[in-house]
């Protein structure tokens, strides 16, 4: 199992989460290693939580599924566990988990913030949308609230759980 986690220093906002609904399903973008010949594949993947790719022989369904193109060993999968958590806003800012996966035969080794993101004013319950983290940083301001929000300092990992 693998886990997707983030530290990040939320002003003025909290619940930072993933637009991802089975209408709008979230792409999350990894860079994908082979835990056979270790190789990093060069360009990211995407997985979504809603869709499902058949494994060969018939042994079931996984989000992700996977041949490397150097050692063409086996056939490797990923599936997204449950939907994301959304990252609530602590002073100081801690290590919380987004999302888990089960890998086999892969491991995802880099993490990039692709997509649309959601999050709500803390004292306005102003709804952000289309939150875009690609920068590593966002700024936007609450007209209820009267002030500037952001989220800064964004640390995403990738932990072995």
């Amino acid at each position: 199992m693998f886990t997707l986690t983030l530290k990040a220093e939320l002003e003025g906002v909290t619940n930072l989460r993933p637009d991802d609904s089975e209408d709008n399903p979230f792409w999350y973008m990894f860079k994908v290693q082979c835990t056979s010949c270790r190789e990093t594949h060069n360009n990211y993947i995407g997985v979504n939580r809603f869709e499902m790719n058949e494994m060969s022989g018939s042994r079931g369904e996984a989000n992700f599924v996977w041949r490397c193109k150097n050692c063409k060993e086996r056939e490797s999968t990923a599936s997204i566990k449950e939907a994301p958590k959304a990252y609530e806003r602590s002073e100081p800012p801690k290590v919380q988990k987004i999302i888990e996966f089960d890998c086999r035969g892969l491991e995802f080794v880099e993490f990039k913030p692709e997509g649309d993101w959601l999050a709500d004013g803390i004292d306005s319950s102003t709804k952000f949308t289309e939150i875009d983290l690609t920068e590593g940083e966002w700024f936007d301001y609450d007209e209820k609230a009267g002030e500037e929000v952001s989220i800064k300092e964004l640390t995403w990992e990738i932990k072995r759980s």
